[in-house]
């Protein structure tokens, strides 16, 4: 990646995952982790689709190139960290695609996190058989 033809940049978060968005001038070729998002993917299109929703949202699917470096988590997190530093990105480059990102709910940081397994127990909520005698 080349730093000097950098636009902007942006990062997002969901559950363990972490993602940072660059945006260069291009004709809409993504790339993540240096694989291309089809082959990163595989065959679970709603997370192509989640990654890109921004894009379409803002019609600016050909115009820019996006290296994404995704680190944590599994796909689904890192799909909705994606999406929201894509959001972030894009609010950086042209302000007026604040109204239309955040009536399609793209600038909401999920906190969702797994809950720490406790001492004593199995999992994090579940107990163990209880016997009386």
């Amino acid at each position: 990646m080349d730093t000097n033809n950098i636009l902007t940049h942006g990062t997002g978060r969901r559950k363990n995952a972490v993602a940072s968005t660059f945006f260069t001038t291009g004709n809409g070729k993504i790339s993540i982790n240096g694989k291309e998002i089809d082959n990163y993917f595989g065959k679970h299109k709603r997370h192509i689709f989640n990654a890109t929703q921004p894009l379409k949202v803002t019609n600016t699917e050909k115009k820019y190139d996006i290296e994404i470096k995704a680190i944590g988590g599994g796909i689904t997190g890192q799909s909705g960290a994606i999406r929201l530093a894509i959001s972030r990105a894009l609010l950086k480059l042209d302000p007026s695609f604040k109204s239309a990102l955040k009536k399609e709910g793209m600038f909401t940081r999920d906190s969702r996190m797994v809950e720490r397994k406790k001492a004593g127990k199995p999992k994090a909520r579940k107990r163990f058989q209880f016997s009386k005698r």
